[in-house]
């Protein structure tokens, strides 16, 4: 049987981003991603929801992340659902979360989104900066084309 697992998230960060290294040198950093959902319900009343979203994101876009990433910046991600299962060493109960492993990462806004206003329209200049950054697994040296801007 066929089977696709692919999710793409337009939100705001929710908090600052912290770039840590495994023993081979691959970057990783986890970040927290609030998608707002507006909606009328059958009375006409316009509500709001938001949905908080934890991202883990390797390699290029790790590092990406880490330094262009602020809280509240507003950022898109492509990547598959992944779910965590472990024993909790409190209870001894089965626990589980369902993450997102972003696989691309697009910064959105200004160069000031999320820091006081400022800015809109789009997050780059051209010359290749509107590609996703891809993850890699692999230490290489970054192209003009991984610059996000």
């Amino acid at each position: 049987m066929a089977s696709y697992n692919r999710v793409v998230l337009l939100g705001n960060c929710t908090r600052d981003p912290e770039v840590k290294y495994t023993p081979k040198g691959t970057a990783v950093t986890e970040l927290g991603l609030a998608v707002n959902r507006y909606y009328s319900t059958d009375g006409g009343e316009k509500r709001e929801e938001t949905t908080f979203v934890d991202v883990t994101l390797w390699g290029r876009p790790a590092e990406i992340a880490g330094e262009y990433i602020k809280k509240g910046r507003p950022v898109m991600i492509e990547g598959r659902l992944q779910l965590d299962t472990w024993d909790d060493k409190q209870t001894g109960q089965k626990r589980s979360k369902l993450k997102v492993i972003g696989e691309n990462l697009q910064l959105l806004g200004g160069r000031d989104a999320g820091e006081g206003g400022g800015g809109g329209g789009g997050g780059s200049r051209s010359g290749g900066a509107n590609k996703p950054a891809k993850a890699s697994t692999a230490s290489e040296e970054p192209s003009d084309d991984d610059i996000p801007f």
